[in-house]
């Protein structure tokens, strides 16, 4: 189903453009301004591209629709779909952080120096 509205959407966009591109400028904007351009559109051109622009209007939506039908489709295939990289970051695991052992010796001081804290808390006793 998916394929089939991928080879749909590439038809439309191919007709769509070949519309586009047999219509006739309508000119306008700053280059008409300048130029005859504007008075030869108002000198009573008919306008012969209402069929065109209803065809360009009907393929502009249906792209629209079928963009947004396969959007549906793959978000429904079950479950969240995910990029490669997310799929790479769940899959690697960090390594656990190294504990000392409990009973490894005490590090050497210096003479006359604080014996050192123990690595580890010693509970309060129970009241």
């Amino acid at each position: 189903m998916y394929v089939a509205l991928i080879i749909l959407i590439l038809i439309v966009c191919f007709l769509l453009a070949l519309v586009v591109l047999a219509q006739n400028p309508k000119g306008g904007g700053i280059s008409s301004q300048f130029s005859a351009g504007g008075a030869a559109s108002m000198m009573g051109v008919k306008r012969t591209g209402d069929l065109l622009e209803k065809l360009t209007w009907g393929f502009a939506i249906g792209l629209m629709v079928l963009s947004l039908g396969t959007h549906v489709l793959t978000s429904t295939a079950g479950g969240p779909v995910r990029s490669v990289n997310q799929q790479k970051a769940l899959e690697t695991r960090l390594p656990a952080p190294v504990q000392a052992p409990a009973s490894a010796p005490a590090p050497a001081t210096a003479p006359g120096a604080a014996p050192a804290q123990p690595a580890t808390p010693t509970p309060a006793p129970a009241q």
